[in-house]
């Protein structure tokens, strides 16, 4: 009890961090002069009349720095379904725009040597890159598969519109240009838990793959629509020891390989929260540049706030100062995690539609900084598409 007490009494008294500080977003020494500040340096539709963006990204960097900006957001840099593919549509992670596939080597962003050239140089200049992991679903496959799958209600996926049936999915990824390079894993339908499309009947619909060795649905992901593991395209199943190899292998790859601080996760709500507590635990041991932290950057979306203080705290238990890794002497740190605060975001949008009429005491209700200030990350817009942004409503 006296010791309770004692540490209770030291830490009251202790000085707070600068909010962030832990994330390293930038140098040591600019830290003690400015607040850290990141870019996301893409939008839906950008590219650059002459350059590739990775060229465009290295050729704007001394300015970046010159403007206070400590660590950018760059777009997903794996290749995509379509040769102007963002990334969002993923199609094989391992390759950067370094292998004839889709139709191109080079990704819409540029080639696998610009991009390596471009986290040189930023980090030359004291700035941190976030990777854009899109780990959630595969699009382009290159060949169906047949297999027994079911409908389901697109407002509940728990509900089955109809019986099992033979459907073909595009669920084949044989990687013909990359090959067995970096990784061997070829994606099968076992890998995955539903489809969007049967093309044996040429019906787009939601299918939860029934074949034998499926699971179903993953019960650890939002209960939005009854169960929200499905999102689009072709669902990953983390419950696959195969998939959770893969994915574990490919984090460790892309930080040593662009020398990246961390990520930004897309699609989180989606994804089972079991393997994404254990894919955070094991990227926080990647010790590139000691004593440098691995930071995941989230995006909060959940619509019904009021769980959110359910949901972070959640992310963010098995980093806590106690918590010790299976390897022995392995340790996480409490800062490893981060969350877009779109709810305040929201208020923001609000408070400027009522103008005079909104209470500015209500500014902070129901948002990560009212719930855990150390782990929010505010922010003042995001550019999702041509003249759209993120709104409230």
């Amino acid at each position: 009890m006296f010791a309770k007490l004692k540490s209770w009494i030291s830490d009251a008294f202790q000085t707070p961090p600068a909010p962030l500080t832990y994330m390293r977003l930038g140098p040591p020494e600019r830290l003690r002069e400015s607040n850290p500040l990141m870019i996301q340096f893409f939008t839906w539709d950008c590219l650059h009349p002459t350059l590739s963006w990775w060229k465009h990204f290295e050729e704007e960097v001394p300015r970046l720095a010159e403007l206070g900006i400590t660590q950018v957001w760059l777009p997903p840099p794996n290749k995509a379904a379509e040769p102007k593919g963002r990334g969002y549509d993923a199609y094989d992670l391992w390759d950067l725009g370094e292998f004839k596939q889709k139709g191109t080597v080079k990704t819409r962003w540029g080639t696998r040597e610009e991009l390596l050239q471009g986290c040189k140089v930023a980090q030359e200049h004291g700035i941190d890159i976030l990777i854009d992991a899109v780990l959630n679903h595969k699009l382009g496959a290159d060949r169906t598969e047949a297999f027994q799958a079911v409908p389901v209600n697109g407002e509940n996926r728990l509900k089955d519109t109809g019986r099992p049936r033979e459907i073909e999915g595009w669920t084949a990824f044989d990687y013909p240009g990359r090959g067995d390079k970096y990784s061997t894993l070829k994606w099968r339908h076992e890998h995955f838990t539903g489809v969007d499309w049967d093309h044996k009947t040429r019906t787009k619909d939601i299918y939860r793959i029934t074949a034998p060795g499926h699971k179903g649905w993953s019960r650890n992901v939002d209960s939005e629509l009854g169960n929200y593991d499905f999102l689009l395209g072709i669902d990953i199943d983390f419950r696959h020891p195969a998939v959770r190899e893969d994915l574990q292998n490919w984090g460790k790859w892309i930080l040593e390989t662009t020398g990246a601080t961390g990520f930004r996760l897309d699609a989180i709500k989606h994804i089972d929260r079991k393997f994404l507590l254990s894919w955070v635990r094991v990227h926080c041991q990647v010790a590139l540049k000691p004593p440098m932290n691995i930071v995941t950057i989230i995006k909060e979306t959940r619509r019904n706030s009021g769980k959110k203080d359910m949901f972070v705290p959640q992310i963010n238990l098995a980093l806590h100062p106690g918590f010790r890794g299976r390897s022995k002497g392995a340790s996480f740190s409490p800062r490893s995690t981060s969350f877009f605060d779109v709810p305040l975001h929201m208020n923001f949008n609000q408070a400027s539609r009522e103008r005079t009429r909104y209470d500015l005491r209500r500014i902070l209700q129901n948002t990560i900084v009212q719930v855990k200030p150390d782990d929010a990350v505010t922010f003042v817009d995001n550019h999702e598409s041509k003249g759209k942004v993120l709104k409230a409503g």
